[in-house]
């Protein structure tokens, strides 16, 4: 494994540039590779959401805090400089994906050996006492992947509060009362206070406690003006990070194990004219895939059990089966 240096860069849409350049780029055949960042004020989007509706746009513009989509599902995160984030890039494994357990280990057992009773909880957070201090998602190409996380040391909460737009039937399905009582700092939980670069380092030298001395990747200069290309071509967009809202009629909006699907839908004249799914779910195919399947369709369920028949939906949503999927858009 090969710490990948950012250059304490602190701007998220540089920063998730740098990590989608290197998860398509590197060589990770036969090796893993960590990257840590720590941006300035941001809300990050997960790939499949609707930006307008995550956040509160009043309170964001009037902090001048960013707005940045990430190519990866789950919902939204709020990032400041009390916030760790950390990316374990690998080739791609279908025991990898969706294995939380396997990537947050070190960071949990960091945290252990410093006094918190971190532990990996739901599908997809580590939590302290009950308290989310980390959300965790991935991507993959089905050739390379990544799997990163949040790491909350000590962010200002007040910000994730308002900034946030987080869905009621979300806080009630974890059995809480709010988004301010589910969140947690680390920090909350230490005996002593620390810097978030000596926490960065204390993973760090954890992870690579088997070296003799600690390997780094220092991107070349080619390397570095790629990403920047990448990083003002898709990451500092208004398409990317916001895109068009789509015409729709109907809407269904169900909350199932593996999160929140939001399926907006035209219909005219008895055919699905355009469909759109949002939602904070953790697939990871492109669910444009199955928009083009449904649009031109009848409007019924034996039309729309035909037109996904030989599609694997758990690629693109989650553990869900043809016939509940029908269920949730026809009825």
């Amino acid at each position: 494994m090969k710490l990948i240096n950012n250059k304490d860069i602190h701007d998220a849409s540089v920063n998730l540039a740098l990590e989608e350049y290197c998860v398509r780029n590197l060589d990770l055949s036969e090796e893993m590779f960590l990257l840590f960042y720590i941006n300035n004020p941001a809300i990050i989007i997960g790939k499949h959401q609707n930006t307008i509706e995550e956040i509160n746009k009043d309170y964001v513009d009037s902090k001048g805090i960013k707005v940045v989509r990430r190519i990866s599902g789950g919902g939204a995160v709020y990032h400041d400089r009390g916030n760790l984030n950390f990316s374990f890039m690998t080739k791609y494994s279908p025991e990898f994906f969706h294995n939380f357990e396997k990537f947050t280990r070190p960071v949990v057992e960091t945290l252990n050996t410093m006094g918190v009773k971190a532990e990996l909880g739901g599908r997809n957070d580590i939590t302290v006492e009950g308290r989310k201090i980390s959300g965790n998602a991935q991507f993959t190409n089905l050739k390379t992947m990544f799997s990163h996380g949040t790491l909350l040391l000590d962010s200002h909460l007040e910000d994730v509060v308002q900034a946030l737009n987080v869905k009621i039937d979300k806080i009630e399905s974890k059995g809480i009362k709010s988004v301010r009582s589910r969140v947690a700092n680390i920090s909350e939980f230490l005996k002593e206070k620390i810097s978030i670069g000596d926490f960065r380092q204390k993973i760090i030298d954890n992870v690579f406690k088997e070296y003799d001395e600690l390997p780094v990747l220092n991107l070349t200069d080619k390397q570095w003006s790629e990403v920047m290309i990448l990083s003002e071509t898709k990451y500092r967009t208004w398409e990317w990070n916001f895109g068009r809202s789509p015409e729709f009629n109907i809407q269904k909006v169900r909350r199932f194990e593996f999160g929140q699907v939001d399926a907006r839908i035209f219909v005219k004249e008895g055919r699905i004219v355009s469909v759109k799914f949002f939602g904070d779910f953790l697939g990871y195919g492109d669910s444009e895939d199955v928009e083009k399947l449904l649009t031109g369709i009848i409007y019924r369920e034996d039309a729309v059990s035909k037109a996904l028949a030989e599609t694997d939906l758990r690629y693109y949503f989650g553990s869900i089966q043809l016939k509940e999927f029908v269920n949730f858009i026809c009825n």
